[in-house]
């Protein structure tokens, strides 16, 4: 059973999104408390993964990060992940609220850079009994440094530095392209698969997705470090799920921080690309993350 919900973050910011309870006995349930990555809403299949979970006995609280979707938040079409994982943690507070959670059996699950934003969650709230990370970013610089041409990188700090200055004049952020067709066009996700994906899951499910970001969410992306966190998750059950084929939060950067993980983990590997997840591989991820979430908070709780 799916319930619309809105919630206050700390400072005053209302997040919307779902609220999921499995059918069956309660009145209490274990919750996972999900968002989505850079600039997506939770139409783009945040619900297939809330289902799965129903399906096994937990209940989920899902929601649009702050100025995107439903969500409200300035300025518009702005990621900030240090915000964004502040939010996660007040999602985790406002689950713990609802009469249909058990508040000692919550685990967060992401995917992308919502990935890497639940590796430091889980790193620094207790409250976090479990965690599942899929495709998700590791480093913010080196993966920049992957996705941006040698040659291209001054400029695109120049632009950083004129969008600060331009700020400061009290001129609204400059923005940018999420995705493009020419692979050569200025975008701040440059590959052909987000193109298709995010493009054609717009049209198909999610009307409410905007190809549009602040100029200074990019620069915020190269600054942020989530994988320096992995090694302080445990003893808290990790999964991360990694696509062999991804190009966009590269894989060998999300296996690498999978040794510097300790116990108890799990790695699940997709054959595909970054995109896969969401709907070809989805009877495996799904199943992973189900299957993940009902051993350490259904059968273990």
């Amino acid at each position: 059973m799916r319930h619309d919900i809105e919630f206050k973050t700390e400072d005053g910011t209302t997040l919307r999104g779902w609220h999921y309870v499995p059918g069956g006995d309660g009145p209490k349930f274990p919750t996972v408390v999900m968002s989505h990555g850079f600039s997506a809403v939770k139409e783009m299949y945040l619900d297939h993964y809330a289902e799965a979970l129903a399906g096994v006995g937990v209940a989920s609280v899902v929601y649009d990060n702050r100025n995107l979707g439903a969500s409200d938040g300035l300025p518009r079409q702005e990621v900030d992940p240090l915000q964004q994982i502040r939010d996660y943690r007040d999602a985790i507070t406002y689950a713990e609220t609802l009469p249909q959670t058990d508040a000692e059996r919550i685990g967060v699950f992401g995917s992308s850079y919502s990935g890497g934003h639940v590796l430091v969650v889980a790193a620094l709230d207790r409250r976090v009994k479990c965690v599942a990370s899929q495709v998700p970013l590791i480093s913010g610089h080196r993966n920049a440094r992957r996705l941006v041409r040698a040659d291209q990188f001054a400029g695109l700090r120049a632009l950083f530095d004129q969008d600060r200055r331009a700020r400061l004049r009290g001129e609204p952020p400059m923005t940018m392209p999420i995705i493009s067709e020419d692979p050569a066009g200025p975008a701040a996700l440059p590959t052909a698969d987000s193109w298709s994906f995010m493009s054609a899951t717009h049209l198909l499910r999610a009307p409410s997705w905007k190809n549009e970001i602040t100029l200074r969410s990019v620069e915020m992306f190269g600054e942020y470090e989530p994988g320096a966190h992995i090694a302080y998750i445990s003893p808290t059950p990790l999964l991360m799920i990694v696509a062999l084929q991804d190009h966009l939060t590269v894989a060998d950067e999300a296996l690498a921080a999978y040794e510097r993980a300790l116990e108890p983990k799990k790695l699940v590997l997709l054959k595909g690309g970054h995109f896969d997840a969401y709907v070809q591989d989805f009877h495996i991820a799904g199943t992973a993350v189900s299957d993940w979430f009902r051993q350490h908070l259904v059968t273990a709780g």
